[in-house]
């Protein structure tokens, strides 16, 4: 036994399992091909922040297509990178993002830190994104602990159904992981796989998964939350639809634009001078004292001749 309760054998037999599914089971993402540096690594864990695999694999190739290197986005401006996040979602992480890189050049010379001290001091690494960078980039013995990896583990091997992420998760995934720091961080990868693709929140697929003779889950008959979980709300009329219209006015334009050409954008005055100034707030558009507004850190430009209606749609 640990001293999380969970018995060794239970561990080891759990993770040697996982694994070796994974070998022949993982999808192949650029961000887990051999030779892929530690900032590319990083990029990916960013992207990939509440946001489906599918969505990230164009926008990743793209983005280290134009800035391979640390460098070469600290080189770039801060309305540079969020015009290249595009509609990815969430732009406040290309801020994030190319703040890391910045700090990156000035502190490490433009190669990413390999301790979780270094890591999560730097700007918008948090300490899941810091432990991912740790184990799939560094290779370490470092628990990674997303809701899919909770999820495997809380069924296969406490029986419980999904739940939230804690901070003891951790020392429970510690203690299931190999000592190995090699295998320990492919473990981690496939626990994370696991979860992805067959020990799904709604639909698990039971008769796939490697250890489906061992899982507590199972045994107990697939006992399910006792509170109902909440529906995400909608995305159609929120001010989160407001701030990525308003956005994508600013992308498309060369320079700096006219509060009329915002207006266009999204009729509705109130709900589009909150998320105006919400995106003035978080750093995502600057005000310029003509009146206009810009992406962060570019030059205003001329104001642009007025955009067809149908690119606001």
């Amino acid at each position: 036994m640990t001293g999380t309760g969970v018995d060794v054998g239970i561990g080891s037999a759990l993770t040697a399992a996982v694994s070796a599914w994974y070998a022949s089971a993982a999808r192949d993402l650029p961000w887990r091909r051999p030779g892929v540096d530690p900032w590319s690594v990083l990029v990916s864990e960013v992207m990939l922040q509440q946001t489906p695999v599918a969505r990230v694999l164009p926008a990743y190739t793209a983005w280290l297509e134009r800035w391979p290197t640390a460098a070469g986005l600290a080189a770039a401006s801060p309305g540079d990178a969020v015009r290249m996040w595009g509609r990815l979602g969430y732009p406040r992480r290309a801020l994030r993002l190319h703040a890391a890189a910045v700090t990156v050049v000035e502190r490490y010379g433009g190669l990413l830190p390999r301790t979780l001290p270094e890591l999560l001091a730097l700007p918008g690494v948090g300490d899941y994104t810091a432990r991912a960078v740790a184990a799939f980039a560094y290779r370490d013995r470092v628990p990674v602990v997303d809701t899919n990896v909770r999820r495997v583990v809380a069924r296969a091997v406490q029986g419980r159904a999904d739940a939230p992420v804690t901070r003891a998760d951790l020392a429970l995934v510690e203690s299931l992981l190999p000592l190995d720091p090699e295998q320990a961080a492919t473990a981690s990868v496939a626990l994370m796989e696991l979860g992805a693709l067959v020990c799904t929140a709604r639909a698990p697929r039971c008769e796939q998964c490697p250890v489906r003779s061992t899982c507590a889950w199972l045994a107990a008959a697939r006992p399910q939350l006792a509170a109902p979980v909440r529906r995400p709300q909608g995305f159609a009329g929120t001010d989160r639809q407001v701030r990525g219209r308003l956005l994508q006015v600013l992308r498309d334009s060369p320079g700096a634009v006219d509060a009329d050409l915002l207006a266009r954008a999204w009729g509705e005055p109130v709900q589009r001078a909150r998320a105006l100034d919400g995106l003035v707030s978080d750093g995502l558009v600057d005000p310029l004292p003509d009146g206009r507004y810009g992406l962060p850190g570019e030059p205003a430009g001329r104001s642009p001749a007025p955009l067809d209606s149908r690119r606001m749609a």
